[in-house]
């Protein structure tokens, strides 16, 4: 089936977390057979650092940030089966969602992609005329990249026909161990950007725990933090490129794992880095949400922290051989029950159950 992706960025991560949630599924599913086409918007620098060049497994068409540019990709939607419209693009995103469905045809199927399911149930609670509250009637299926059983719940609450978690996994041709890499030497790496609802769990999972360590070297990945108060032994890399990731993860003692706000509160939503991480044959220590024990055995595959206080004693007794068996046990997990080839898998069966129902309900 041809698929229509209205999304954040295949080719960049930079701002874009959800871009190797997007490469590890979208080739998978290419893999699978399916024609992708992703569109994606000249905003926020990203294409000044792409990590990739358009892949052989779709289309890549990057579009004028303009109402005319939005307008012209809107128009494709009527040459896809399927038409996904993600969350978070950052620009028009109203404006793609209400016309990408209008423009699909009768028999293609509907889909909106939540990336950050919390935040957006949080903003259109309450809201009845929100743009995506008034097109949950017209879409065939709400897709998340986590959040588990309370965002379905929610979902179907507002109105969603259908509600299905597909969540982050590894790809092992990506994320895999590497020689480790001085550029990333330190104690504890956290990577990720700065972002509000997720700064104050930083300072209290990471940020404290280094004041208190003023001896041990901590590594700080990221977009945004260039005006933050930092520790004397925080040393800032900036945003790390894609490439990078198995060195930044590989390196470390252990690397850090802080949910958003939003995901910590829901549960059931386990970071693309969690999966890169233990992909790279990182140890990995995370702060405590719901439903971890679903991805990762704790303890065993993962360390679990409540506070910064856990953090620094994981960190107080860990040795390297510790964190090794740790992350190695993590890679196993990960390649034996979440590559995206088994979440493509999954998808691709909803794809054509939901094709089927949408058969019967709109005949030809």
């Amino acid at each position: 089936m041809r698929i229509a992706f209205y999304g954040s960025s295949l080719l960049s991560s930079y701002w874009n977390g959800a871009a190797t949630y997007y490469r590890g599924l979208l080739e998978a599913m290419a893999r699978l057979g399916h024609d992708i086409v992703f569109f994606e918007p000249d905003a926020f620098n990203r294409q000044a650092h792409r990590d990739i060049d358009p892949p052989d497994w779709a289309e890549v068409v990057v579009y004028e940030n303009t109402p005319g540019g939005v307008a012209r990709v809107i128009a494709r939607a009527a040459e896809a089966d399927i038409v996904v419209k993600a969350s978070g693009v950052g620009v028009f995103d109203d404006e793609l969602l209400e016309g990408a469905i209008a423009a699909a045809r009768e028999d293609a199927l509907r889909i909106f992609w939540d990336v950050d399911a919390p935040a957006t149930l949080a903003e259109i609670g309450n809201q009845p005329l929100h743009p995506l509250r008034r097109a949950l009637p017209h879409l065939d299926m709400v897709l998340t990249y986590g959040g588990g059983p309370p965002v379905v719940a929610a979902y179907r609450a507002l109105g969603a026909r259908s509600c299905a978690p597909i969540y982050n996994a590894v790809d092992p041709a990506t994320h895999h161990p590497v020689v480790p890499d001085p550029r990333f030497a330190g104690h504890l790496g956290f990577l990720g950007n700065r972002l509000p609802d997720r700064e104050e769990r930083v300072e209290r999972f990471f940020l404290e725990p280094a004041r208190r360590s003023p001896d041990q070297p901590f590594l700080l990945g990221g977009a945004g933090w260039e005006s933050a108060a930092l520790p004397a032994n925080v040393r800032h890399v900036g945003h790390v490129f894609s490439r990078d990731h198995n060195a930044f993860n590989r390196t470390p003692l252990a690397v850090l794992n802080i949910a958003r706000n939003s995901m910590a509160s829901i549960g059931y939503s386990p970071a693309t880095r969690v999966f890169e991480a233990a992909g790279a044959g990182a140890c990995v220590i995370t702060d405590a949400w719901e439903g971890l024990g679903l991805f990762l055995e704790p303890e065993m595959e993962i360390l679990v922290a409540r506070d910064g206080r856990d953090v620094e004693e994981h960190l107080l007794t860990l040795t390297p051989g510790e964190a090794a068996e740790i992350g190695e046990r993590a890679r196993r997990r990960v390649l034996s029950d979440h590559t995206y080839h088994q979440r493509a898998s999954q998808l691709d069966r909803l794809l054509k159950d939901s094709f089927a129902e949408r058969r019967e309900r709109c005949p030809a």
